[in-house]
């Protein structure tokens, strides 16, 4: 396999990816990265995206409503979506809760579960004090 040549576009936009907690849309990665790259297209902040997805960098989180959401953060977490506002939230569990949910799912599988992953919907801190007001 050829190696990949450093593109400073794909490290801008790595670098925001790293910097926000937010799990931004490929649109607001392109107005972020715009301000570097005033030329650069939304088509190569989406290729971008998608290739740091690919390789292992980022992290592409697909949404109900349409437009992935994207994570620098690669370790192995949870995310919960609002179904109020579709904001796109980090969820910590423990790994050893991790492992549970593996062999829960064994359990219940005649064939070998080795990993899963998991996308909780919900509403955030924001809308549920919203909704109880």
């Amino acid at each position: 396999m050829a190696t990949l040549k450093y593109s400073r576009q794909r490290a801008s936009i790595k670098e925001y990816l790293l910097s926000t907690k937010e799990h931004p849309t490929a649109d607001t990665v392109y107005l972020h990265v715009k301000e570097e790259f005033p030329n650069i297209s939304l088509g190569t902040v989406y290729r971008n995206l998608n290739l740091l997805s690919d390789m292992g960098e980022a992290q592409k989180i697909p949404t109900p409503n349409g437009g992935d959401r994207f994570d620098g953060r690669t370790d192995f977490h949870y995310h919960v979506i609002c179904d109020s506002c579709g904001n796109v939230s980090d969820l910590e569990l423990s790994p050893a809760h991790i492992a549970e949910i593996n062999q829960l799912a064994n359990r219940h599988f005649d064939g070998q579960v080795d990993s899963h992953s998991m996308i909780f919907n919900g509403l955030c801190p924001h809308c549920l004090a919203k909704k109880i007001k």
